[in-house]
């Protein structure tokens, strides 16, 4: 005879929303009236008896079973599933996790007309890092190219100063190499950024539409970010400060190989859309019923300008304060503006705020008590002006907007302005820089971090460098 056990633990659920475990609490008192029963009731239910210790310790382990389906359900939803099965359900639509991948650096190359600059190239920063060319270049009659080097090693390495690389492979008629701006990498591809592309992938599949652009485009390998947007307009449209022309697409993308990000805007975009950009790239149709030669288009994209974001971090001053609490707030900054904590990175065309950073430095321990967080950039500029530096003595020719101060920082188009150069002292047409270096006269960007948001442009991927980061004990 099979006896029926019975049990006056309360069982899980499921509702419209999903799996709904008991509370613990109520998990424990069904465990302790079971014992009650087996044992013929007048037990003590204090815990801290040998039966409460045990039906803590069944509760505990019910909770734990109950914690794991839980987690289990969701994993099979794409809007939580994480690690493998996250893995796994990007396999269903033929997409794998991106990998880390390495800074990109915009990197101004100075030589003779005609040198060819190729992919592979090598230069070197003052730390020892290695980047790579990425992209084969001709030196033209102005004697100078602009052209991306990755690192040789994946993952958010900062961006180095302007005058802090030199030529490692030697190529004659290659003098000198400058760097302009520059893109953290970044680690493995997280949970929400893995997630944003497969609900892009399923776009991907259709053929005109922006987000099967944006999703065929950020599928291009070593492509770190992208921006798609469009003038469906009979006239010209200022779209995110920047001029659209007339039944256009427009595409931003860093990083990628530029032949393939072409390739990848051509095979989605709409018959007859103007293009708009700075980039532009030769397409052969290779479809079938063509014969060689094939015809060409001619497909322009957006390669953005890197926008310097200036950090402003004011913390208590105590015992406790490390003497490397500088270094350790700037690293922990670069981590998160590359995506490093788990949280959005700094993208083109985004809105970034002072607060996204409070947790990842707070989290560096009980020692940061923060004061402020601020932030800016050249979009905000307290001033315009036409100057030259010679040693750390700045001279103004004339000023084109707003008014210089002492505290902001100065930058230039070029990249000849040692990053994080500040002004520390001067009025007038005279005033002290804090870096020594020789920059002949040109138009300068001074800006000071004193706001909370910064705003980058759909032309602008927001950039970032320890010396643009002042760390202040109060």
């Amino acid at each position: 005879m099979v006896q029926t056990v019975t049990t006056n633990v309360p069982g899980p659920t499921f509702g419209p929303n999903g799996f709904i475990e008991p509370a613990e609490s109520a998990i424990l008192s069904g465990v302790l009236e079971d014992f009650q029963l087996a044992f013929g009731g007048n037990l003590n239910p204090a815990l801290n008896t040998p039966q409460g210790q045990l039906a803590s310790s069944e509760t505990a382990v019910i909770g734990n079973v109950n914690d794991t389906f839980l987690y289990y359900t969701q994993q099979v939803d794409p809007a939580y599933a994480s690690g493998r099965m996250q893995d796994a359900i990007g396999r269903i639509y033929f997409i794998e996790r991106n990998p880390s991948q390495p800074t990109v650096l915009q990197v101004v190359c100075l030589g003779l007309t005609g040198v060819v600059i190729p992919v592979n190239a090598q230069i070197q920063d003052a730390a020892g890092n290695s980047y790579v060319c990425t992209e084969s270049g001709t030196i033209p009659p102005s004697g100078s190219i602009t052209l991306p080097f990755a690192n040789t090693v994946p993952g958010p390495i900062a961006v180095p100063e302007s005058d802090a690389v030199s030529i490692f492979s030697s190529i004659p008629g290659w003098d000198t190499a400058t760097v302009s701006s520059g893109v953290l990498g970044n680690n493995v591809e997280g949970r929400a950024a893995f997630e944003t592309r497969r609900a892009l992938s399923v776009a991907q599949n259709s053929l005109g539409s922006l987000p099967s652009i944006l999703g065929a485009v950020l599928s291009v390998p070593n492509v770190i970010d992208a921006f798609v947007t469009e003038n469906d307009s009979n006239s010209p449209q200022t779209i995110g400060g920047y001029e659209l022309v007339p039944n256009s697409l427009y595409v931003a993308v860093v990083g990628g190989e530029a032949t393939a990000v072409a390739q990848a805007i051509w095979s989605r975009k709409a018959p007859g859309c103007a293009y708009n950009g700075n980039t532009n790239v030769a397409v052969l149709d290779q479809n079938s019923g063509y014969n060689p030669p094939y015809p060409s288009y001619s497909v322009s994209f957006e390669t953005p300008a890197g926008l310097a974001i200036l950090f402003a971090v004011s913390i208590a001053n105590n015992s406790f304060v490390p003497a490397n609490a500088a270094a350790l707030i700037q690293n922990a900054i670069i981590s998160a503006f590359a995506g490093g904590d788990g949280g959005p990175r700094a993208r083109i065309g985004n809105e970034l705020f002072a607060s996204r950073f409070y947790a990842p430095i707070a989290a560096l321990g009980s020692w940061v008590q923060i004061i402020s967080i601020e932030i800016g950039s050249n979009n905000a500029s307290s001033c315009i002006f036409v100057g030259s530096i010679t040693g750390t003595a700045l001279t103004v020719a004339s000023v084109t907007s707003g008014a210089l101060a002492i505290g902001q920082t100065i930058s230039d188009a070029t990249g000849n302005i040692v990053v994080g150069t500040t002004i520390v002292s001067g009025s007038g047409t005279s005033w002290v820089v804090s870096n020594s270096q020789t920059v002949t006269t040109e138009t300068i960007t001074s800006a000071v971090p004193n706001l909370f948001t910064v705003q980058s442009l759909i032309n602008q991927v927001p950039t970032i460098a320890a010396a643009n980061i002042a760390v202040t004990l109060v």
